[in-house]
């Protein structure tokens, strides 16, 4: 019976590394031994674009930091404004409302914030 082996899932730094060497010009059998796994995990990874190194991922600086996120949350939790929330972290209220309002601010499995501030 012929024995799979699992599909490898390569951390950043990993994946660095093999753009790294297949730009260096090593072969896709030296870069799985580099990293004891099978060539057709290194080559499926580089594959999925075409062999040409994806453009490093940064965050819009209009996206909210997590840092952002839960000055919001102590805020609703001391029952301060949105408004005022707004105003302490520099956005526009509509922001910390949308924010609110999709419950990227409250914890999984518990009621949302604004529910529990009702109260």
């Amino acid at each position: 019976m012929k024995k799979y082996r699992r599909r490898a899932h390569f951390t950043e730094t990993e994946k660095a590394r093999i753009w790294d060497r297949w730009q260096r010009g090593n072969s896709l059998h030296k870069i799985a031994r580099l990293l004891n796994t099978s060539y057709t995990s290194v080559h499926r990874n580089l594959a999925l674009t075409c062999g040409i190194r994806p453009p490093q991922r940064n965050r819009s600086r209009l996206a909210l930091t997590l840092a952002e996120r839960e000055e919001i949350s102590r805020g609703l939790a001391t029952r301060r404004s949105l408004r005022f929330i707004a105003t302490k972290l520099g956005r526009a209220p509509s922001t910390i409302s949308r924010e609110v309002r999709l419950e990227t601010t409250t914890r999984r499995n518990s009621p949302p914030l604004l529910a529990r501030n009702r109260r």
